[in-house]
């Protein structure tokens, strides 16, 4: 499994994992490649299965349209989000705010549940190197210790020719995952128009598309394991989250210890010590030496371990799902304090954005004085004053609904003296953020009666649905 050339002081036995260090370092903390061993087995299966379904979804969901839009699209340059027809403009901060804090404590309740179910069941880095790339580097050179005797050989024609077709391969792929990523974005009917053309047309666009299929190349083709060792947050936060109640994948150690060869064949407990679990774990652990925070729970070790019991006779489980109190012989208890708490927390902020999201299709009125003089004095031809104010009212909303609207002022005692001017009254808003001129014409004497603030209400289909105050100004003139 694992590549021990630069390591001097090999142990007695290369699957036995020096205890002071990561499997994919040497003594001179040199990068040690692993060559992770295929395994067979139910869960192997399960999870595969769900690794195509996955991408299934991640390759077609940008390709299904519903009110002629993307069933999901977030078109950052437009900042608008489209979700099953729906389209939501302009989204404030706390949109964003609201998704990514409500999926990170609900990601916390899984785990306080399951353990890092996330990391071997649905994280994008475990679905593509092991539902993609890894069947890539079978096909093409071969099992581990192939791939291990190709990488440690001399460099010839064949391990050129094999070198060059699964790079190629990884790059036809990641530019597959990239150009699809940026259907999210821009939508995938409107790249298919743009790669049609000239990629200097869109160049910006083209640009980020090749450097994100270069970081996915470099990612899942070679760094691989070492994001989930040494760059991932999640695998430091896990044992924050979790508890003794927690499932993670365990070696039942009251069942498999001692260790055939440790002690007299009598007293062996039912590991036999043959590193099945080490040879194919893909980032490199001993399971048996406990649950640590390098383990991705993709299970590889627990169908491993189930063929070997197989083969004996024995129960399988010696590997399994489970939690520390039930390897202690506790009960385990479900649900914990820890858990209620992360899902109150998560639906907390999930009914709040629900609620954002609905009142997200009212409209919203801004009115700003216009640029020039706060007021004007004009004379009416029996020559009495007459101020003027300039406004700019600003209207947002969300969704695609066309709204009409109608001001009017709302004390009855000043809709005679005071006059709302607008291009159009009533006022249709079918963008989702609109500017019309305002102008407010009255006579000075509503200035010294200390009328300083105009409520003005706003109408659809003859129904109240906002009121709006706005600021008068103009000097106090008594004629």
């Amino acid at each position: 499994m694992t590549d021990e050339k630069n390591n001097t002081n090999k142990p007695k036995n290369q699957f036995e994992l020096d205890p002071e260090r990561l499997a994919t370092t040497d003594e001179e903390g040199h990068r040690v490649y692993l060559y992770p061993e295929d395994v067979k087995g139910k869960w192997k299966d399960r999870r595969h299965l769900f690794y195509w379904f996955l991408t299934f979804v991640y390759l077609v969901v940008p390709w299904i349209y519903i009110k002629n839009k993307p069933m999901l699209q977030i078109d950052i340059f437009h900042r608008e989000f489209t979700l099953m027809g729906n389209t939501w403009f302009g989204i404030e901060p706390i949109f964003l705010f609201l998704v990514i804090i409500s999926t990170l404590f609900f990601v916390a309740f899984m785990t306080s549940l399951y353990g890092r179910v996330w990391c071997g069941w649905a994280c994008p880095q475990t679905v593509f190197i092991q539902g993609l790339f890894l069947k890539i580097d079978k096909l093409v050179e071969g099992s581990a210790r192939k791939r291990r005797e190709l990488d440690q050989g001399p460099l010839t024609f064949e391990k050129i020719a094999r070198k060059t077709v699964k790079w190629t391969i990884y790059l036809i792929i990641s530019l597959h995952i990239a150009h699809t990523f940026a259907g999210y974005i821009l939508g995938p009917r409107e790249l298919l128009q743009m790669s049609l053309h000239s990629p200097m047309e869109n160049r910006g666009i083209f640009i980020a598309v090749m450097i994100f299929t270069g970081i996915l190349l470099l990612d899942f083709g070679w760094f691989r394991e070492q994001f989930c060792i040494i760059a991932c947050p999640y695998g430091r936060m896990q044992s924050v989250m979790m508890d003794e109640n927690s499932l993670v994948v365990a070696y039942d150690s009251k069942r498999g210890e001692p260790r055939r060869g440790d002690v007299s064949k009598d007293k062996e407990g039912d590991c036999i010590n043959c590193y099945h679990c080490v040879k194919v774990c893909p980032t490199g652990i001993d399971i048996r030496r406990g649950t640590q925070l390098e383990c991705i729970a993709c299970t590889n070790c627990i169908d491993a371990c189930d063929e070997v019991m197989e083969k004996l006779h024995k129960p399988k489980g010696l590997i399994r799902y489970s939690s520390e109190n039930e390897l202690m012989g506790k009960i385990r208890k479900a649900i914990t304090p820890r858990s209620i708490i992360y899902i109150v927390i998560s639906f907390s902020f999930i009914i709040t954005l629900v609620t954002f999201l609905s009142q997200s299709g009212n409209l919203n009125f801004q009115f700003y004085r216009g640029i020039e003089a706060p007021f004007q004095v004009v004379k009416n031809a029996d020559g009495s004053s007459l101020v003027i104010n300039h406004f700019t009212m600003k209207v947002t909303h969300q969704g695609s609904t066309e709204h009409i609207v109608k001001l009017e002022v709302q004390d009855l005692a000043l809709r005679d003296k005071v006059q709302i001017v607008t291009i159009l009254n009533p006022l249709k808003f079918d963008k989702p953020e609109m500017k019309t001129p305002i102008f407010l014409k009255f006579s000075p004497k509503i200035l010294s009666e200390g009328k300083r603030m105009l409520k003005v209400n706003v109408k659809e289909n003859d129904i109240l649905t906002n009121t709006v105050e706005v600021p008068l100004a103009g000097p106090i003139i008594n004629n």
